[in-house]
């Protein structure tokens, strides 16, 4: 008989990121395990009835058993209450009617969920952290260090780490500072590291296709606020302008189009030659294929060497190089080691201008493609992380067994 494992989420899965770093995860455990899922989704998600019932479809053909809560968003904090008090309880009712052994939380206040479920059924519990959640706060500009409500969550984020079963982080960066905690050094979690990973079948090199006037395409995908450094893209955007005349700029982004806009006008940049755009998860990698290398840059703060950008992973699985820059995770040394990008460590304006020259000319080498696509599927493909996460959930329903035992 198969395990059963309950795994929630805080992110929807009608969201983009649930759809890549959720949905294709559950799926690819589902043959082996009994997959219940949790997941909160915004309410001008849950409007869309057809893709809402279209995903309910997909899930129940796989032999997943989704349910989902409704995110609430406002008043701030007592929202994030509400939610945490809703997830319990139902986490609750599903780990005890499917009898679960193993409840897989993804990101903390998922994990604060799962604690209080894993309290009242036993369950194991695993820790899939996905970056240092609370320092991000701060890091992004979102709350203030030392403030009452960054106290807590860091007494809230003690708990999750020291009464987990086992923690997942995404980046090598990562372990090696969790193991700098001081109250894990008598006891630390088993940690195993897992990255972003990305589905094969969906991201891949496609012909590229565009019209026969137009330059070097640069390109930029998903969100670009909090630790997301847009207004550094966007001079390099004016730089490419400058340096070719036909070449454009492309960016796919579900929302903050606005603030997109504004920041690309500040940096002078001619938005006739700007294409930006929302499109469905499963037609961004067509949109990839429109461009000739990738770009994004992420504030190099502590909490970041936790992260893995999903983006990184989804460009090179397309077969395109990318620029960016060091002290975020993994990224400079999976960039570097596979030759698949320029890695900077400052931005001013001469550093700017030789990393897009090099990033041209390293898009125009040979083979460029096929080096890209081999090293995201050495790193980051999406069937290494599900073997990964198959592996921690036997070891912990094993241990539960012996345990019962």
């Amino acid at each position: 008989m198969k395990a059963s494992i309950l795994y929630i989420s805080y992110t929807g899965l009608l969201d983009p990121l649930g759809q890549s770093q959720v949905l294709q995860y559950v799926l690819g455990l589902a043959p082996d395990y009994r997959m219940t899922l949790l997941t909160f989704e915004k309410p001008a998600a849950l409007k869309d009835s057809a893709r809402l019932s279209a995903l309910a479809l997909q899930c129940r053909e796989a032999g997943v058993d989704w349910h989902y809560l409704q995110y609430h968003h406002r008043p701030n904090m007592p929202a994030t209450f509400y939610d945490v008090v809703m997830g319990v309880r139902r986490g609750r009712q599903l780990a005890r009617s499917a009898d679960v052994s193993v409840v897989h939380c993804r990101s903390y206040l998922a994990g604060l969920m799962g604690l209080l479920v894993k309290r009242a059924t036993g369950a194991r519990h695993l820790f899939d952290m996905r970056g240092f959640w609370v320092d991000e706060r701060v890091d992004g500009g979102i709350w203030r260090k030392h403030s009452l409500k960054y106290r807590g969550f860091k007494y809230l984020e003690r708990l999750l780490f020291t009464h987990t079963d086992h923690v997942v982080s995404l980046t090598r960066a990562g372990a090696v500072e969790l193991g700098k905690f001081s109250y894990l050094a008598n006891a630390p979690p088993p940690v195993s590291v897992i990255p972003t990973c990305t589905n094969m079948d969906i991201f891949k090199p496609q012909p590229r296709v565009r019209a026969e006037e137009d330059g070097f395409t640069l390109g930029y995908v998903g969100s670009a606020g909090s630790w997301y450094m847009f207004s550094e893209v966007a001079r390099v955007v004016k730089l490419l302008f400058d340096i070719d005349p036909a070449s454009r700029f492309l960016v796919i982004n579900k929302s903050g189009h606005k603030a997109i806009r504004e920041e690309l006008v500040k940096a002078g940049v001619d938005l006739a030659r700007v294409e930006l755009k929302a499109v469905a998860f499963g037609e961004v990698s067509t949109e990839i294929a429109r461009i000739d290398a990738g770009i994004f840059f992420v504030k190099p703060v502590w909490s970041k060497r936790a992260s893995s950008p999903t983006r990184l992973a989804e460009m090179l699985a397309c077969g395109k190089p990318v620029l960016t820059n060091g002290l975020v995770g993994d990224v400079e040394e999976d960039v570097n080691e596979t030759g698949t990008g320029i890695v900077i460590n400052d931005w001013q304006q001469e550093t700017l201008r030789l990393a897009l020259l090099r990033l041209i000319s390293l898009a125009g080498e040979a083979g460029m493609s096929e080096r890209c696509r081999s090293a995201a599927e050495q790193r980051f493909a999406l069937r290494d992380g599900i073997a990964a996460y198959a592996r921690n959930y036997a070891s912990l329903v094993s241990h539960s067994a012996r345990r019962a035992d």
